[in-house]
């Protein structure tokens, strides 16, 4: 069974975090939620704390096949001064396992050089940080073993994108079906 960790940092976007961890657990992958605070409850953005599953130096990386990074402020912020997790986002690239970011957080895949020559979106603020990218203007990317997403109203296509990796466009086509999502 596949492993996909989502990373939540004081004041991450709670739309684009926990629709990615129910869209996930929706499909049968298993998915946790990881605080990267050294506490359990993180609170986002729009002061809503939630209790995650783990704390980060509790994970075992080498079980996990995919890791998503939430946007948000300060919370993109918050999740790229964490330099365990970017050790591991590193680690990840290079190994040519998955990583995934949406909104603001895609700059950070920017910032560490992974995007050059890829097809990468943003929110529009931080489409300027990912440094040699083709930038679009669609909701959701995957360029090889990187996607990325634009913002909160492409949440649910940046999940799907995720279950079409790992179960199959036909299992994510379905699901959109069952919640009842028109693209």
């Amino acid at each position: 069974m596949s492993k996909v960790c989502v990373f939540f940092a004081e004041g991450y976007e709670e739309i684009e975090a926990l629709t990615v961890v129910d869209i996930l657990r929706r499909a049968g992958i298993d998915t946790e939620t990881v605080s990267v605070t050294g506490n359990k409850t993180v609170t986002s953005s729009h002061r809503i704390p939630v209790v995650m599953d783990k704390l980060f130096e509790d994970v075992d990386f080498a079980s996990v096949d995919m890791l998503v990074l939430p946007g948000g402020m300060p919370g993109t912020k918050n999740l790229e001064a964490h330099a365990p997790l970017m050790e591991q986002v590193d680690a990840f690239y290079e190994s040519g396992k998955y990583v995934a970011a949406i909104c603001a957080a895609p700059s950070i895949l920017g910032h560490r050089g992974m995007l050059k020559g890829k097809r990468a979106c943003a929110f529009p603020d931080f489409e300027s940080h990912l440094e040699g990218a083709r930038v679009t203007k669609d909701s959701v990317e995957q360029d090889g073993h990187v996607i990325t997403s634009r913002g909160m109203g492409c949440a649910i296509d940046f999940s799907l994108k995720i279950v079409a990796v790992f179960n199959g466009q036909e299992a994510a086509d379905a699901l959109a079906e069952k919640i009842v999502y028109t693209r």
